[in-house]
């Protein structure tokens, strides 16, 4: 099967099948007191310029829920786009967890602006209201596009001047920094993020995220959360070799690069066909568009993707770091056909 529904439908690098085959050696502490998780939480450090906290996760939800909790209380609310994952993709599980309200807000790009959000900076210190507490961004958006430096600067210096801290789900982030030509650490900890979620799992690992905490005041609270999130692993040298693989000769960047190469070739090629239409500015490896519906069922019936809108017929398309041009060739050969 090849599928164009998400990159979590991909394989696993074989650089990082390696990596865990080589951990699987003899007997080693758990819980992370093992030289596999030291040596990988010296990478994630290093990738960003400041003093930081680095937990490896089993999984995107469990990152989010983890990194929302230590910087809230339940009579917070946490602000994010209508789209957000955690407001359509988690099973409420932040919320659950937080106590929180999820204050979704409209967007036409899933991205949040301070303009958007200062309607809802209210109610501070009336104990009859819940207080606004923290700001969910995701890198990339769940909509494909990408916040610039400037973007998340001046929604953290916004956030930060009312009180509030902010999560970036960095799921993609890697291909958001290949995209902008930028470091993992300028398109997230460099612009004022509290904590961060460092994805792997979408770009290449087997099933592996990583927790790092930039505010200071939350380092005391970090590991609690993590235990309590249901998010430390046992036998972590299977979590964090992974990421020693991921951050090893820019693996990571490599990986995401070739996923966008994809992404640009196919929207190159659609955007020349007539009847298609794309509803959201290409940025990375995750389309959005709309073609003749009668040519979206059959193309369905060959391909794996998801109909992100059904009432106006829009598709999703995301490539991955193992997506071939053979593959985007003959999904491209197929539409051609349906179209004639």
């Amino acid at each position: 099967m090849r599928s164009f529904a998400s990159d979590n439908n991909s394989s696993v690098h074989p650089l990082v099948i390696d990596a865990l085959v080589n951990a699987n050696k003899d007997h080693a502490l758990g819980y992370g007191d093992d030289p596999w998780t030291d040596e990988a939480t010296s990478r994630v450090k290093a990738l960003f310029q400041r003093e930081s906290i680095a937990l490896f996760v089993f999984n995107g939800t469990g990152s989010n829920t983890m990194a929302l909790q230590m910087m809230t209380r339940p009579y917070h609310i946490i602000f994010c786009a209508e789209t957000a994952h955690i407001a359509v993709d988690e099973c409420g599980a932040p919320a659950k967890a937080t106590g929180c309200i999820m204050r979704s807000i409209m967007t036409p790009d899933g991205k949040l602006t301070p303009e958007l959000l200062k309607p809802y900076m209210i109610n501070f210190g009336v104990d009859h209201h819940s207080q606004p507490g923290a700001i969910y961004i995701s890198q990339c958006t769940e909509l494909g596009t990408i916040y610039t430096p400037d973007e998340v600067r001046s929604l953290c210096d916004f956030a930060h001047e009312h009180g509030l801290k902010v999560h970036m789900d960095g799921a993609r982030i890697s291909n958001a920094a290949a995209s902008l030509k930028l470091s993992i650490d300028e398109v997230s900890a460099a612009c004022g993020v509290d904590t961060l979620t460092l994805g792997g799992t979408k770009n290449g690992l087997m099933g592996a995220e990583c927790v790092v905490v930039f505010d200071k005041s939350l380092f005391a609270e970090a590991r609690y959360a993590r235990k309590q999130s249901c998010q430390l692993a046992s036998k972590m040298r299977y979590i964090s070799c992974q990421f020693t693989a991921f951050l090893t000769d820019n693996l990571w960047l490599k990986c995401a690069e070739h996923a966008n190469v994809m992404a640009k070739k196919l929207h190159d090629a659609l955007s020349e066909l007539p009847g298609v239409s794309f509803t959201q500015k290409f940025e990375s490896n995750q389309l959005f568009l709309i073609m003749p519906r009668e040519v979206e069922d059959k193309l369905y019936e060959k391909y794996h993707f998801y109909f992100w809108n059904e009432a106006i017929n829009e598709m999703r398309l995301v490539t991955s770091f193992d997506t071939t041009e053979e593959d985007i060739d003959d999904l491209i050969g197929y539409v051609r056909q349906l179209m004639r």
